[in-house]
Order: C-alpha cells, then structure tokens, then sequence
C-alpha cells in the first residue's frame, strides 16, 4: 500500500448528531474516503468519534478534522478536540456549498456532506482553528443575548400596540406586556454594564475600540460585535475575507446569453456580523459626504437604495476592519484611499 500523506475526518454537523467520513491522500495523490460513522453531539459522542479514528486512521500521520461552522453546534466539539491537542479547520459555509457545487453531486444528504467536507479537506489548503480568547467569548456571549432580548421588546411592543388599538383592550393584558417591556429594558442596560466592564479589563482593547468608534455612523456596540463574532478579526485575512464570512459577498451568475440574474449578497456567512451593519451604515450615509456620495452614485446607476445601502455596509465593516488592525482613529482622506488601494490589488 502507497504511503499516506494526509488523513482527514470530515464532520457535518447537525443540532444533535455527528455524521463522520475519513478521507486519505496517498503518496501517488489518489484520493479515497473509506470509513463512514454518525455519533451523538455530546461529550461522550466526542470520545467514541476520537476513539473511533484513532482505530482507522494512521498513528504515523497526522490526522486533521474538518468541520462546516453550523451555527454554535460545532463549537462544543471543536473546542474538544482543541483541548485533546488535534488540528481542527472550522470552514465557512459558503465555501463548503461552493465546493459541493463542483462536485455535481445529484443527492446531498448529511452522509454525502460529510464525504463533501473530508474531500475538500484532503483538496484544499486551510488554516487550523485556534479557540478564542475568553474576552472575545465573553463578549460574543452577551452581545448575542442582547440582540434576543431586543428582539423580544419588540415582539412585546407589537402586541402592545394590537392590544391598545382594539375596540376593548384589556388592561391586564396591556399591564404584562408593559412588565415584560420593563423587564427587557432592565436587562438590556444590565447587559450593557456588563459589557463595559468587561472592555474595561482590557486597556489595549479599551483603546483600540475607542479608535475604531471614531468611524462616522460607528459606535461602541458596533464595534463590539464585530470583534466579538471574529475574535478580534482573528478569523480573517484580508477585506475579501471578511466581506465572504459577513455574507456580504456579491454572488453572480452569468453563462452566455440566456442566463444572467441579478446580483445579490449571499447571506451565508455570520448573520449577527451583517445585522450589526445596517443601522451603523445609515448614519454612514446621512454624516459623512464619502460613504453618501457612494450611496448616491450607486441610486443613481440602478435606482435600489438597498443594494446600494448593502454597498455602504460593506465598505463600512472594512473600515472598521482597517482602523482596527492599523490601530489608528479615522482619517478621513487617508482611510477612504487605504479601502481604495486594497481594493484595487
């Protein structure tokens, strides 16, 4: 048998089970996946998968998991694995549906993702996955709990507003939903101490925020989530990066002259990332004449104020991602030709 060069275990990850495929590349570049197992997401499925691999899997050759980022299924099995010392890739979805794509593949199921995913780690070149640090988790932990409790206010206020626009109202009804309101403001303003605090025990961190925050439209909160969500933008490389792990990614299709649809974002990455972008961006637009004369050009050219708001969100989050790694506040002219220059390489 050829010496192996490279074994990958290739994990789709569901809400409550592992389903696993094993992959190898030999010393005559042939490709194989022979082993295909499902395990239970929980920590004594994490032990029967390792054991499991270590069975089938060379001990003389290092053996990488890949694993698509499933909303926060993954997590606990990634940070498993990290703790017992293995490589572990956490894909972004959108690269891992692109590839499927080349594959041709005429039945997708969670076993033929799995096979998908231990191709692609056995094809492509990746980066290994390192946990985050604590403040980074500490702060996604309660920026995602706040974004719940906004969101339950304004389910509240909804039905507070049906409740008081009917012909007979009832007052008992009005009374709770004005608790709940309450209560969700409470624990809004709580979470937002928490979260200063927490940014209070960083000076680094203290400073570069108060940089980044310096961003027309940006505040504290905005900036927050970003790096929260990228661990710190840890996670990316480079503005394409960060634009394809936001979901802000210009999808296109296009082939001859009969098939040619419209443009359109992706949406397959981070939700929180690209959420936290449109209020920001709107500020963008209405204080700072560069980011509304794009907003105006792009009106103008296709007439689709939210495609052009989307543009606007895009160059905003890449400002955010320019101030935060060169650590400097916003120069007007000189961070606008920064995007402009990278853009254009």
């Amino acid at each position: 048998m050829a010496n192996i060069l490279k074994q990958v275990v290739g994990i789709d990850v569901a809400q409550n089970e592992l389903v696993v495929s094993l992959g190898r590349l030999n010393e005559e570049l042939e490709k194989e996946v022979y082993a295909f197992r499902q395990f239970a997401n929980k920590p004594s499925g994490f032990k029967a998968l390792e054991t499991w691999v270590t069975k089938h899997t060379d001990k003389q050759v290092a053996t990488r998991y890949i694993m698509e980022a499933t909303g926060v299924y993954h997590e606990k099995l990634a940070y498993y694995l990290s703790n017992q010392g293995h490589e572990i890739c956490v894909v972004l979805p959108n690269k891992i549906s692109n590839y499927m794509k080349s594959l041709d593949l005429k039945t997708v199921t969670d076993k033929t993702a799995s096979q998908a995913i231990c191709h692609f780690g056995i094809e492509r070149k990746y980066e290994a996955w390192q946990q985050p640090k604590k403040i980074y988790r500490d702060l996604k932990q309660l920026t995602r709990e706040r974004d719940q409790i906004i969101a339950e206010r304004t389910v509240s206020k909804n039905q507070l507003h049906a409740e008081q626009a009917e012909a007979f109202p009832n007052e008992n009804s009005i009374l709770r939903l004005n608790q709940r309101i309450g209560l969700c403001n409470t624990q809004e303003k709580e979470i937002r101490i928490e979260i200063a605090g927490v940014i209070k025990q960083d000076k680094e961190l203290a400073v570069r925020i108060n940089n980044v925050v310096t961003a027309p439209g940006v505040g504290q909160l905005t900036v927050v989530i970003a790096i929260a969500e990228t661990n710190g933008f840890d996670m990316v490389r480079n503005k394409k990066q960060l634009t394809g792990y936001s979901g802000l990614d210009v999808e296109e299709k296009e082939s001859g002259t009969s098939v040619k649809k419209k443009p359109k974002i992706s949406k397959k990455g981070n939700r929180h990332l690209r959420k936290a972008m449109h209020m920001p961006s709107l500020t963008a637009i209405r204080v700072d004449e560069r980011f509304k004369a794009i907003y105006v050009r792009l009106v103008s050219k296709h007439g689709i104020k939210m495609k052009a708001a989307v543009a606007v969100q895009r160059r905003l989050l890449e400002l955010i991602y320019t101030l935060w790694t060169t650590n400097k506040p916003y120069d007007k002219n000189h961070t606008h030709q920064t995007i402009e220059n990278a853009r254009a390489v």
